[in-house]
């Protein structure tokens, strides 16, 4: 059988994000004359695709790499995309598409935030291929033109809640009809539901909680550190950290701000604005602060800009989080305590935590401001996930690249092109 030719490709789509953005991404797709097929594992995913070429997966985990290598052959698939390639679908998936040489393209969360989202070759995180030498980013910036700007991108919460309440919600009503689905996220769809309807229900004593410990700090002029909270359920937590869950790793924050940190420093701790409210991250703080002694000199941030708190920290620690990238666009230290993409000499500190509180080491500007050029260049395109315009910016610059890369033979623009480590 004659391959299909590479300019007009055919896409599989495997699990997006809670939402519309694989849906909104076939209909561009389609526009721009690829064929597009997509596979449902659960009612969520149905919900949210409603376009022809929908695969209903009914098979078991175990099935799922020989079922997907004969979906892959019998409908001549030449690209795979999916969000987040460390579910466990997705890995699998994933080892199938490298021995067959078939493309993967993962979008992520941005590593630069806000305004950007990843839409990277082969691997994201603690997969990407992108190399850790700071020279190669220093030599690899000089040849490219400056970044064109952009407006920043709406973003609604209240839309991701509602979004990620409706699609729990047909996981929950379909579990008779795709009986071997099991989700990759630690709760119930129930649980989870019911987690970010209480947190919309909270939502403005939050904001106002988050606003007064805002104008606290600002008033006070304390010196503090800050450490952004991942999500429990991330991948980049249990498989590209040393910690099995966000609770240890603040346990181990917290335990080295007690011994080593300046008695005068303060901790910040801010919980991620996409956090189910599944677990009273608040209550663990204090619980593990007041365990350490340090409970008059650690502040939880429920809501609210990291900008204005990240811009005043003396620095921030970061497990792997995007946030990271962040604090150091604007000169602030960061200390990684995993596997990031931004752990490079001359960007991070390079002594550890318990070193970190007493001598945060400032990113070098050069060699930080040449990884973002980079980065954006290879793995970034604008947009979000949380309102119209962000997804009509996300779906075209995405089938752009996606293009730019068949016309290029799909090897220049691609993340896994960029060098050995």
């Amino acid at each position: 059988m004659t391959p299909p030719s590479r300019s007009k490709r055919r896409v599989l789509l495997l699990q997006g994000l809670m939402g519309p953005l694989f849906r909104r991404l076939g209909q561009g797709l389609l526009k721009a004359g690829h064929s597009v097929y997509k596979i449902n594992f659960n009612g969520g995913d149905r919900l949210f695709w409603r376009l022809p070429n929908g695969i209903d997966y009914l098979g078991t985990l175990e099935e799922w790499p020989e079922a997907f290598a004969h979906i892959l052959a019998d409908k001549q698939i030449t690209d795979v995309m999916l969000f987040g390639d460390c579910r466990d679908h997705h890995m699998a998936a994933t080892k199938v598409c490298r021995e067959l040489k078939i493309p993967v393209h993962v979008f992520e969360e941005g590593y630069i935030r806000p305004d950007w989202v990843t839409f990277e070759r082969d691997g994201v995180n603690g997969h990407s291929q992108l190399p850790r030498d700071p020279q190669w980013y220093l030599e690899t910036a000089a040849k490219l033109p400056p970044v064109e700007q952009h407006a920043p991108v709406p973003s609604s919460f209240r839309r991701r809640a509602i979004e990620g309440l409706a699609y729990n919600l047909a996981d929950v009503l379909t579990r008779w009809h795709y009986n071997n689905w099991n989700n990759h996220r630690p709760w119930h769809p129930l649980v989870e539901g019911m987690g970010w309807l209480r947190k919309l229900r909270r939502r403005k004593e939050r904001e106002a909680q988050g606003e007064a410990l805002i104008q606290r700090l600002e008033a006070s002029n304390a010196p503090y550190f800050l450490f952004p909270l991942q999500l429990d359920s991330d991948a980049q937590i249990r498989l590209h950290s040393p910690f099995a869950g966000i609770a240890e790793a603040t346990k181990v924050v917290l335990s080295s701000f007690a011994q080593h940190a300046p008695a005068n420093t303060r901790l910040v701790i801010k919980e991620h604005p996409l956090d189910n409210g599944v677990r009273d991250w608040e209550l663990v703080s204090r619980d593990l602060a007041t365990r350490f002694g340090v409970a008059d000199r650690v502040d939880y941030l429920p809501s609210g800009d990291i900008v204005p708190i990240a811009r005043r920290s003396l620095g921030m620690v970061t497990i792997n989080s995007t946030s990271g990238t962040l604090g150091l666009s604007m000169g602030i230290p960061a200390v990684v305590l995993g596997t990031a993409i931004y752990d490079i000499a001359h960007i991070t500190a390079e002594h550890g935590l318990d070193a970190f509180w007493s001598a945060p080491q400032e990113p070098d500007a050069a060699t930080f401001n040449a990884f973002r050029r980079v980065l954006i260049e290879r793995c970034l395109i604008p947009g979000g996930f949380f309102s119209n315009q962000a997804l009509d910016m996300v779906v075209s610059h995405a089938i752009a690249r996606f293009d730019q890369e068949a016309a290029e033979n799909g090897e220049q623009i691609s993340c896994g092109a960029a060098g050995p480590y």
